[in-house]
């Protein structure tokens, strides 16, 4: 039995990853945090077998969970993200997997059974980066050529709103559902916001914070507000966060590298 642990800041992401390994069998979930400090401490006492990381979480990212963990107690890690720019970092910390969400459940299965494999016998960091960065183009080879629509389209009362993405200034949270703003109205959709988060990234949307994202094209002004955060002025005057723990969203807005 694999003693594992989720880490994600989002509860519903958490719920989902934890369904699906209770699927595949052979798994005990032995703890669930929602940040990178709480992960920190719950390796340290639990010592699980196997880590299902987040990359961008509150108060530290999961390569910084990573490096406060490094030596031989750290688990096997697979991270579990959004993004899949973040891949090559996750292979120079070493790695066992790394995933897209949202999540396939077969290479969820993969993923379940290399930790199985290296928890067996001896298998080296070269090996793991190889298996994995293999499986990862694999996996990513579809996605490059995969043509994105360039809108989206969202159930009303009168049929189906046909809403162009650009047009999207910005993306709330809402319970099961995430609202679009575009200008003065809101449109519900039964995603979430990871979920919005994946689907919107290409497009130039950025997240501010846990529960909103933003049309960099529309943002007109940043002022800084106490602890590092700030108030993201859009083009239409509307106010939005940004928390701090979204400080690499800032380095975007503004225009240096990540």
């Amino acid at each position: 039995m694999l003693r594992t642990i989720i880490v994600d800041d989002e509860e519903l992401a958490r719920r989902v990853l934890r369904q699906l390994l209770q699927q595949i069998g052979d798994v005990d979930v032995v703890a669930e945090c929602e940040n990178g400090t709480e992960a920190i401490d719950a390796i340290g006492s639990l010592a699980p077998d196997l880590a299902y990381l987040d990359v961008q979480m509150p108060e530290k990212t999961g390569f910084e969970v990573i490096e406060a963990l490094e030596g031989p107690h750290c688990p096997h890690v697979v991270f579990v993200t959004a993004f899949d720019r973040f891949a090559v970092r996750a292979f120079e910390v070493h790695a066992l997997d790394y995933l897209l969400k949202p999540i396939n459940e077969a290479r969820l299965a993969e993923s379940v059974g290399r930790a199985r494999a290296a928890t067996g016998h001896a298998e080296t960091m070269l090996q793991r980066l190889a298996n994995a960065s293999a499986d990862l183009r694999q996996y990513l080879a579809p996605l490059a050529v995969a043509p994105f629509p360039d809108r989206l389209t969202v159930k009303t009362r009168d049929g189906l709103a046909l809403i162009n993405i650009e047009d999207i200034d910005w993306v709330e949270a809402d319970g099961d559902y995430v609202s679009l703003h575009v200008g003065k109205k809101a449109y519900l959709l039964h995603e979430t916001i990871t979920w919005a988060q994946t689907r919107l990234s290409r497009a130039g949307f950025l997240r501010i914070h846990r529960s909103t994202l933003v049309n960099g094209n529309r943002v007109r002004e940043l002022r800084p507000l106490s602890k590092g955060e700030y108030t993201v002025v859009l083009v239409d005057g509307a106010e939005l966060k940004l928390s701090r723990n979204y400080r690499e969203t800032l380095d975007r807005l503004v225009g240096h590298d990540a």
